[in-house]
């Protein structure tokens, strides 16, 4: 007999802590009924767990997988309205891996995915200010003083305040090109802080996630990431 937050934890679907925002969020299913509390207790032998509607068991190791997510791919393991998730590209991997974080359906680029639910956890959360870089096309030319604004914080809609820094590639006058880097990960960050500019995204890719990048990854590529980068990661988030 198990807790279900910790045997969420040892499934490596999230951290305990992460596990009770999925049970708030009404993602998670003991046979087929929604979990309220986090302390419910489960028999790991009998019962059966989901979570996104797809069964979960525990892990037998960790791994951890860099993929370069195409656009129009949904930062899921499953949708219900059979869009193409993340999953397609995951089915030579040896075991299940859950996405770190999301990237928007029509984003493209650097996606972590892991069993390891404590690191994936602390990746995530705003508190660990793991770097993700992004180069941005956008609308009309993005000047220096647009530069200012958006490094010196923009309120979002979930009213939190949205910084980071920024480089300009190219300005022209129908577009330009910027190179963003952010720290916290909110909801569509980057469109919202280009559109707080008047500079609305025309093209958008992660080029970095803490640290990892895709330079040489095919669109739906993946690869294992090496033991020295998975110890640099652990290192960012005091693990």
């Amino acid at each position: 007999m198990i807790r279900i937050n910790k045997y969420l934890s040892v499934c490596g679907v999230t951290s305990r802590r992460g596990a009770e925002k999925l049970i708030e969020e009404k993602k998670v299913l003991i046979n087929d009924q929604v979990v309220e509390h986090p302390g419910t207790i489960i028999d790991e032998e009998t019962d059966i767990v989901k979570v996104d509607g797809e069964i979960v068991s525990p892990v037998r190791g960790k791994y951890y997988v860099l993929l370069n997510k195409p656009r129009d791919v949904l930062t899921a393991l499953s949708d219900p309205f059979r869009r193409r998730t993340v999953a397609y590209f995951m089915k030579n991997a040896p075991v299940r891996v859950y996405p770190v974080g999301r990237l928007d359906y029509d984003t493209e680029g650097a996606l972590l995915l892991t069993n390891d639910g404590e690191l994936a956890y602390r990746l995530a959360h705003p508190k660990y200010q793991i770097k993700r870089i992004y180069r941005v096309l956008v609308r009309g030319t993005f000047t220096p003083k647009d530069v200012a604004r958006v490094e010196s914080g923009i309120e979002l809609a979930d009213g939190h305040i949205g910084r980071g820094e920024v480089k300009i590639l190219t300005s022209g006058i129908k577009d330009s090109k910027v190179e963003l880097t952010l720290t916290e990960g909110h909801k569509r960050e980057v469109k919202q802080l280009m559109k707080s500019v008047d500079h609305p995204v025309i093209d958008l890719k992660r080029v970095e996630f803490a640290g990892l990048r895709v330079d040489n990854l095919g669109h739906g590529r993946w690869r294992f990431v090496s033991h020295l980068e998975v110890k640099k990661l652990r290192e960012l988030v005091g693990l």
